[in-house]
């Protein structure tokens, strides 16, 4: 455990024997301190005997302390809790972990034991459909290559003339998954008057009308959108889901954008599509992560490349912790968790 964290645990936790949960955070020390400030950390030392931080389960204090732990929030890169580790942790009852996906990190072994598991991917969902909508609607207006060829040449030009079909008006948004994040992208949509289709296996016709959108097929969607945005898990059956056949169906004018994961889109054939220089993508994944210095993608005028900044980044870390503390009160009060995370669901979420 940090020094830093035991130096503060002892000085916040309980000393009177009361019966509150104890708490044990198992993440990497800098993730721990980005989400949860000094005011979460108290907050969630008025609620529970916090044991400290670990990085391992392997080492006698992260032993010691996962012995003693009712409840264990974790975080990204959180060490594994398999068979061997949940041997370890008899009095463990809840894990809330302050991220999205805990497939990474929990075996299927932790709900045969009874352990209920909360996440906070809708807090994780918010950054992302923000920035999604808002690409959209600077994609429709042709804000990024307009701007860009504007600061090369320095000078006034035609941008109607340049841009045919630039604006917001009579176009048709396409959202590949209606995962949390494709659904909250529909609704912050929803003033904006775009058309809005999407395509999931999963959607029926009830729930797409409730949605107030139209469910159709991958290639309709794909070949009739003026806006492709992608919101799909990663799993082995969505790897190019978005293939050379696809990508050559979009209109020319089109924008792809991807907030998902890189290698749901075939990139060999995208940046080909690219180069012919009739679409538009704006792309915060790629694969690999980070691509090589000469990939033509970060030099193209039709292109806005970012590193993966649409997630929880900066302040929005501590939506995070919010939702984790909320969890913590639930459990504290045996209500049910708010955001659980069922094992039956982990095979078809990302």
């Amino acid at each position: 455990m940090s020094d830093g964290t035991a130096s503060w645990v002892s000085a916040s936790a309980r000393q009177d024997g009361g019966s509150r949960p104890t708490v044990l955070f198992a993440m990497p020390a800098e993730l721990h301190s980005r989400v949860f400030d000094a005011n979460r950390l108290r907050a969630i030392a008025e609620r529970a005997d916090v044991l400290g931080v670990v990085q391992e389960f392997d080492s006698a204090a992260a032993r010691e302390a996962l012995a003693r732990t009712d409840v264990l929030i974790t975080g990204w890169d959180a060490p594994l809790l398999d068979t061997e580790v949940l041997d370890r942790a008899p009095r463990l009852r809840a894990v809330l972990h302050a991220g999205g996906t805990v497939k990474h990190h929990l075996t299927s072994e932790v709900w045969s034991r009874g352990i209920v598991v909360s996440s906070a991917v809708e807090a994780n969902s918010v950054p992302v459909a923000q920035f999604a909508v808002a690409m959209i609607l600077l994609a429709g207006k042709r804000v990024l290559p307009i701007a860009e060829r504007y600061r090369r040449e320095r000078t006034g030009f035609d941008v109607e003339e340049s841009f045919p079909g630039m604006g917001n008006v009579d176009k048709r948004v396409g959202i590949v998954g209606a995962s949390r994040i494709g659904r909250r992208v529909i609704e912050l949509l929803a003033p904006f008057g775009y058309e809005i289709v999407v395509f999931d296996p999963y959607l029926d016709p009830s729930e797409a009308e409730a949605l107030g959108v139209r469910g159709v097929e991958l290639e309709e969607l794909i070949a009739t959108s003026d806006i492709v945005s992608i919101h799909a898990p990663s799993l082995p059956e969505t790897r190019h889901m978005i293939d050379a056949r696809l990508i050559g169906l979009l209109a020319p004018g089109a924008t792809l954008i991807n907030t998902a994961r890189g290698e749901l889109v075939d990139q060999d054939a995208l940046i080909a599509r690219i180069l012919r220089g009739d679409l538009f993508a704006i792309l915060d994944v790629t694969t690999p992560w980070v691509l090589d210095e000469d990939n033509p993608l970060y030099a193209h005028e039709n292109v806005m490349l970012t590193p993966h900044i649409a997630g929880s980044l900066g302040t929005e870390l501590r939506g995070l912790a919010d939702v984790v503390i909320a969890e913590l009160d639930r459990y504290r009060a045996g209500e049910p968790l708010r955001h659980p995370v069922r094992v039956e669901e982990l095979a078809r979420t990302a």
